[in-house]
Parts: C-alpha cells; sequence; structure tokens
C-alpha cells in the first residue's frame, strides 16, 4: 500500500513536470534557458546579501518557494498565512505585505522574473521572521536608555531551518510563548472590535465628580465605566455606590489611590481613548518580542512603570514591594536590560558614583567644604584625607582627584543591603533611608538605581533558597555593622522591564503611565515602520 502511494505521487510530481515544460515549449522558450535564467536572476538578487548568497549557492539555486510543487507550495501557503496575520501582532505589515506577494508571483511564471521573486520572498520571510521573533525595533535606537540585548537568529540558518521545518510548525515557533503575549493579543482583538462600535464613548468634561454628584458628567463617566467593562449597564444618573465601586476597581487597575473618588489623576486615566489604550498593548506585545527568551524558573521582575518588584517563582508572584526608580531627567532615568542577581551586600559602603560627585558634591564643596560631612574623601592610593588641607576650587569635573564614600550605617543612601547584578551601567537595587518616598503615587527620585521598600524581607525570599532561616542569619550579619558579602548559590536572573499595559490572568487589564515617554517613542517608531491602528466591524 505504502509503495503504490509513494508511486501514485512520483507519477504527479513527472506529470505536473512535463507540464511545465511543455508549457514552456509552447510558449517557444527552451526550458533549459529558462532554468539558467532563473538561477542567473537568484544569484544575482542574492548577491548583496550575505546569508541569502550563502543559502541559495548551497542549493545550487534552487527555489524554496516558486517551485511548482511539493514543499514549494507548502512553504508559500504557510507563509502567506502567516503574513495575513501580521496586523493581528501589531507588526508593521507593509514590510510583507501579501498582496505584494500575491502580485509578483502571478506576473512572474518563468525565468528571470520568478527568480527574482523568489529572493525577494526569502527576504521578506528574514524580516517577517526576525520581527514576529525578536521585534520590530532596534530598541536602542528608539531610547538611549532601552540597553537591552536582543536574541536575534542568524538569518543564513533561520533559512536553512525553515527549508527542512514544517512551514506551519516553523512559523508557530516564532511566536513568544508567554500567556502574558496570548492575552495581549486577545485584549488588542477586544479593543479592536471597540473601536469599531465608537470605542469608549463621549469624553468626561468634569475636572472631578465624587460620590452623591448627579448630571451629565456623572452619566458620561457611567457610561465610559460600562465601555471599559467596570459596571454593569445601568440607568443611574447619581454617581451612587455601584459607581464607587466600579471607580475604586478603575483605580487599582491603574495604580492610583482607591478612594472611590475620581479626582484630577483618576479623571486623567478615564479619559483616555481606547485608540490610546491600544497603542499601549501594541508597544506591550513588541516589548514582549524583545523579551521572547527563557527568563528563569525563578527571576525577579522590575517594572519601572509600576514602581514595583516581584520575585517570580514557577509563573506566579512570590514576592511584592514597592520601588522608587530614576527621576525623569536625562542622566537618571532608570535602564531596561536584563542580568543576573549574583549576591547581596549587607552593611554596605556606598561608593559615590562619579558623575554625582561632580555634578553635585564638587559645587557644594566649593562653596563649603565641610558640607556632605558624611561622606569621606578617599585618594587614589585608598587613603581618607582632611578636607581642612584641600582647595576644592581650584578642581573641575575633570580635575577633582578624589572618590566619595559613605561608611555603613543606617543613614547611608543605600540603606542597609543592597542587591547585585554587576553590570556597566552601575544599576542595582538597594534599600533606603528615605521611607517616605513610597508613599508617592509616582516614585521616580532615584539617580537611576532601584530604591525597595521592604528590602529585608526581599533579602529573606532570595535566601530562602540556600538557608534553612534566612531572617536569623541575614540579621546576624546585620548586627555585626560590618560590610559583608553573602553570594548566592543559585543567581537569580533580573529583568528590568517598562510595561504600561499589563494583562491580568483572569482577564482584563491594567495600565500606568509612561513615565519616562518611551513608550510614546516606540509607537511612533512602529507607526514609521507600517503598522496599522483597525477598527474590527462586529
Amino acid at each position: 500500500m505504502n509503495n503504490a502511494l509513494i508511486n501514485m505521487r512520483m507519477l504527479h510530481k513527472f506529470i505536473a513536470a512535463i507540464a511545465v515544460i511543455f508549457t514552456l515549449l509552447m510558449a517557444g522558450v527552451p526550458a533549459q534557458a529558462q532554468v539558467t535564467a532563473y538561477k542567473q536572476a537568484v544569484a544575482e538578487a542574492a548577491s548583496n546579501d550575505k546569508a541569502l548568497a550563502e543559502f541559495y549557492k548551497g542549493r545550487n539555486y534552487k527555489a524554496i518557494w516558486t517551485g511548482t510543487f511539493g514543499k514549494s507550495s507548502q512553504r508559500r501557503k504557510a507563509f502567506l498565512q502567516a503574513l495575513s496575520n501580521a496586523t493581528a501582532h501589531g507588526l508593521p505589515i507593509k514590510r510583507y505585505d501579501p498582496a505584494v506577494i500575491k502580485a509578483k508571483l502571478k506576473a512572474s511564471k518563468m525565468g528571470r522574473s520568478r527568480g527574482l521573486v523568489e529572493v525577494e520572498m526569502s527576504r521578506m520571510f528574514l524580516q517577517y521572521a526576525g520581527d514576529m521573533r525578536s521585534g520590530a525595533l532596534i530598541p536602542h535606537k528608539i531610547d538611549s536608555g532601552i540597553v537591552r540585548k536582543i536574541a536575534r537568529w542568524d538569518r543564513l540558518q533561520t533559512l536553512v531551518a525553515f527549508e527542512k521545518s514544517s512551514p506551519r510548525g516553523f512559523f508557530k515557533q516564532l511566536l513568544p510563548k508567554t500567556p502574558e503575549y496570548a492575552r495581549l493579543m486577545k485584549e488588542k482583538l477586544k479593543l479592536e472590535k471597540l473601536l469599531g462600535k465608537s470605542g469608549y464613548g463621549a469624553k468626561v468634561g468634569a475636572a472631578s465628580l465624587k460620590p452623591g454628584s448627579t448630571g451629565g458628567h456623572v452619566v458620561a463617566m457611567r457610561n465610559r465605566l460600562i465601555a471599559m467593562g467596570y459596571l454593569r449597564r445601568s440607568a443611574a444618573k447619581s454617581y451612587d455606590s455601584n459607581m464607587k465601586k466600579a471607580v475604586q476597581l478603575f483605580q487599582l487597575d491603574n495604580g492610583l489611590p482607591t478612594d472611590g473618588v475620581a479626582g484630577k489623576a483618576t479623571m486623567a486615566e478615564i479619559n483616555k481613548s481606547a485608540t490610546y489604550r491600544l497603542q499601549s498593548i501594541i508597544v506591550a506585545m513588541e516589548r514582549e518580542r524583545w523579551l521572547n527568551q527563557p527568563r528563569g524558573k525563578r527571576h525577579v521582575l522590575v517594572n519601572l512603570t509600576d514602581f514595583s518588584v516581584k520575585i517570580i517563582d514557577s509563573g506566579k508572584a512570590t514576592f511584592f514591594s514597592r520601588t522608587v526608580v530614576g527621576k525623569n531627567v536625562s542622566d537618571r532615568r532608570s535602564p531596561e536590560f536584563s542580568d543576573v542577581i549574583e549576591f547581596l551586600v549587607i552593611n554596605p559602603t556606598w561608593n559615590v558614583p562619579r558623575s554625582i560627585a561632580i555634578k553635585e558634591y564638587l559645587p557644594m564643596l566649593k562653596r563649603n567644604k565641610n558640607a556632605v560631612g558624611h561622606l569621606r574623601l578617599v585618594d587614589s592610593r585608598g587613603r581618607t584625607v582632611s578636607r581642612s588641607a584641600i582647595n576644592f576650587s581650584k578642581y573641575n569635573a575633570r580635575t577633582f582627584p578624589f572618590n566619595m564614600k559613605q561608611p555603613p550605617s543606617r543613614g547611608n543612601a543605600l540603606g542597609l543591603v543592597k542587591f547585585m547584578f554587576p553590570n556597566k551601567y552601575n544599576i542595582y537595587l538597594h534599600d533606603t533611608p528615605s521611607k517616605s518616598l513610597f508613599n508617592r503615587d509616582v516614585r521616580a527620585f532615584s539617580h537611576g538605581c532601584i530604591r525597595v521598600h521592604k528590602p529585608f524581607d526581599f533579602a529573606y525570599a532570595l535566601l530562602a533558597k540556600q538557608t534553612p532561616n534566612p531572617q536569623d542569619f541575614f540579621q546576624a550579619k546585620l548586627k555585626t555593622g560590618v560590610e559583608s558579602r553573602v553570594n548566592l548559590k543559585a543567581p537569580v536572573p533580573v529583568h528590568l522591564i517598562y510595561r504600561t499595559a499589563i494583562s491580568k490572568p483572569k482577564g482584563g487589564m491594567e495600565y500606568r503611565r509612561d513615565v519616562y515617554g518611551r513608550d510614546a517613542k516606540i509607537f511612533n517608531a512602529l507607526i514609521k515602520a507600517g503598522v496599522v491602528l483597525r477598527a474590527v466591524k462586529g
């Protein structure tokens, strides 16, 4: 039975080949001449791309897309199907428009024109595969604070792997496998359908509203809360208890104080359009593609826009703390990258970064040599020097010869513990004596490092994997008052991310403010690259 099936397939291929040759002969073109023209076109078109040139040379310029039967047909079909869904993923469709490919395939039946289409499809395939798997943009070109390293596949190996793979299976494996990505896609479609029905409706004209209010502005807010899914359909015209609960849920999802009063900050978020939220989701999907790599069964997640740090164990948050992140000025914004927490320093010494020493403290010392008296001046040999003999006025930012240090203490700028993942940006997580800042809603005040509200609990959670009583162990080290380093036996990956749109596992979304304006830059770049916003009817 199997032999009969194989023979039948071979017969079909033979008949198809004869049909092609017959077509060429009928057209008055020798088949060999067409093959030669085809190969020459492929070689020429691929010559300015090293990966394409090497790939096609290695297979004697045979087609992977434009063959008349077999795998070529399967690949074409799978590729066009994948591209037809590119807009759903928020990808720049103009880079690989399936309508363009179909038109070119239809217009080129043989010889040179077919060879040019073959290479063009491979170019588009590589572009799509790279965009889908690792993102359509190069992060650091969008914003210098996005220093994340992107794991990109080798282009030649991508072609080789695709040729040997099931076409449909290959395209499926490009997608980020995280539940977050799938939920973002689902929410994207939901918002697109909502936009097809006029979005959230009219904006609320009032500057603020509170329980007990009545009138047209309350009705407008009621309608928006219904459209967003926070309130059941109602004809209520007053700010009643149901509306207060709806506002509280909205505030919770938007990182606002849950007082149930629609004040200035709450109203600003309620009036954000469905289009604006859709933009945030499209950017979040692109960011998810940038992080399309293993994150660690246990890892630390710092979301800069949420001012939070979490420990994630097997997909679940097992620790949470508020944070303070870098101030929104050019040299203080916290960067985005991934690394590995290797050790803790208990009772740390603060080695003042040179940028802070020369920009902030040197001008103060020029005015008063006793300023910032809690800091020690250390020369190039590591010796503490007395301020009394120093003429600070003769130094500038380039010539200032001293390092500045703050010894371990409860007043130390780093507090009593810091969490180290050595990196060239000199960024780490740490305690702080400035506890009042954690009560703010927007907590962007640091020089770039991440301040942790519950640093001891964070330390206990990290150490719990290697010591039976992490709290006693930590406190014993702390009580000595002496700086000590504690290595993590199993270093923990840490990811500093920036997400203004975060899906909730049980449905719905959380949104945060674009504190550094990075998402706006990313969305503008995506639009420029060819991403389109759409409203879906029905």
